[in-house]
């Protein structure tokens, strides 16, 4: 085997909100209103910030070359949220090492780029350059960064939605533009990691938390391919398959980065060691870190291998 490279996958961290972030003007909108409610009423005592940080540690142990965040770092999109969350991020690693795409509550409201997950633009920034504060509309995405053999493609389905609404949306633009890149970076022989909030399989989540213009994405991805595609969204671990030109993609996410939850799923990470084998093949091996709940603490919870196509793009 040769080009081995081990990068991590994490989702969802919902850092806490503090009381100080909860005062002035910018509570006035009734979506935000609904989301301090539900904060204080449940999701605080499910998004834990010392479970965060038990995965950030646990991450930084296995020592990867990469980091990768599907979305979600905020709650309602409140300034101070921003702010706190542009220190975090450094906690990963620096901005060369990190790559994010937004979630749905990175936009909970319409803010404006620059003032809100634009401020993270620089784990955002593809190896092309992006310029500070553009917006969504401007077209940071798709953006492409290559580390050793992968190439990481992050699209954002990101937008601001009515009171009860967790859609998401890709947009024309990115759409298009999304088909050429895959298919440029396949005739390179990458490993293309196709990265988003939203699951893009059908019937992944509920019209009302789903992505809008499922069907689009994965037109483009059975024609144009992908190695995998990494997702959040859902706080709950998932393993789907779509169709790609010549063999299926599989599509990965894990629960919620912050989460201690009894009913459900508690906190969860993946990390992906790839390597290409003599037949041209990628192996990855997925290994399942887990939050044990009685000790608080990470363990291996499995580990399973993908064996993928050399060249999962169109002939």
């Amino acid at each position: 085997m040769t080009g081995l490279f081990r990068f991590a996958h994490l989702t969802d961290p919902h850092l806490p909100l503090l009381p100080g972030d909860m005062r002035g003007p910018s509570l006035t909108t009734v979506k935000r209103l609904s989301g301090l409610l539900s904060w204080q009423r449940k999701r605080q005592h499910i998004h834990r910030p010392e479970i965060l940080e038990a995965t950030v540690a646990d991450i930084r142990a296995h020592e990867p070359r990469h980091v990768v965040l599907t979305g979600d770092i905020v709650n309602v999109a409140l300034p101070a949220e921003f702010a706190r969350a542009e220190e975090w991020l450094a906690t990963l690693g620096n901005a060369g090492e990190v790559t994010i795409v937004p979630g749905n509550h990175d936009t909970y409201v319409e803010t404006p780029w620059s003032a809100g997950a634009g401020r993270w633009h620089a784990y955002m920034t593809g190896d092309e350059g992006m310029a500070p504060g553009r917006s969504p509309e401007g077209m940071p995405f798709p953006f492409v960064r290559v580390r050793g053999p992968v190439a990481f493609v992050g699209l954002s389905t990101a937008v601001s939605t009515p009171l009860f609404s967790a859609v998401g949306r890709i947009g024309a633009n990115q759409l298009a533009l999304l088909g050429p890149i895959l298919e440029k970076l396949g005739r390179q022989g990458l490993l293309r990691v196709v990265l988003l909030h939203h699951p893009p399989a059908r019937g992944a989540s509920s019209r009302r938390k789903g992505l809008k213009d499922h069907e689009a994405l994965r037109g483009v991805l059975a024609q144009a391919g992908a190695e995998l595609v990494l997702h959040g969204h859902t706080h709950m671990a998932m393993f789907d398959r779509l169709a790609g030109p010549r063999a299926a993609i599989p599509v990965l996410a894990p629960s919620s980065a912050s989460a201690l939850d009894a009913r459900h799923e508690s906190a969860r990470w993946h990390l992906i060691d790839v390597a290409r084998l003599p037949t041209g093949q990628w192996r990855l091996q997925v290994t399942v870190r887990g939050l044990d709940p009685a000790t608080k603490r990470f363990r291996g919870e499995g580990r399973f291998v993908l064996m993928l196509d050399r060249l999962n793009t169109a002939a």
